[in-house]
């Protein structure tokens, strides 16, 4: 795996980040999307950093907030050294149904 700098942060990341928008969705557009249950989820952290990859990319809203979860379990379950990982994020969407204030509404 080849790593690059991140700007002035002193971080090296993969040049492949592992996305995580299929963990967890349940129900509706996200259950479309992946729905990936804790296990599969799992395998598929160790894969990835086993290959190499140290940068992994997640969101609130994936699975409706599942999606942070699962990654945090993966890595605990794993005894990943979270000093090794670079964990992007972001926060915005709604990740409940009628949800006052959410999202900028």
């Amino acid at each position: 795996m080849r790593y690059r700098l991140l700007g002035r942060t002193g971080l090296y990341v993969s040049e492949l980040c592992m996305g995580t928008m299929t963990f967890g969705g349940t129900s509706g557009l996200w259950k479309v999307v992946g729905g990936l249950a804790q296990e599969a989820s799992t395998a598929l952290v160790k894969q990835a950093f086993d290959a190499g990859v140290n940068f992994f990319d997640t969101a609130n809203v994936y699975g409706l907030g599942e999606s942070e979860t699962i990654t945090g379990q993966a890595i605990r379950k794993l005894g990943l050294a979270r000093d090794e990982l670079v964990i992007a994020t972001k926060a915005y969407g709604v990740m409940k149904d009628k949800v006052v204030n959410a999202g900028g509404q």
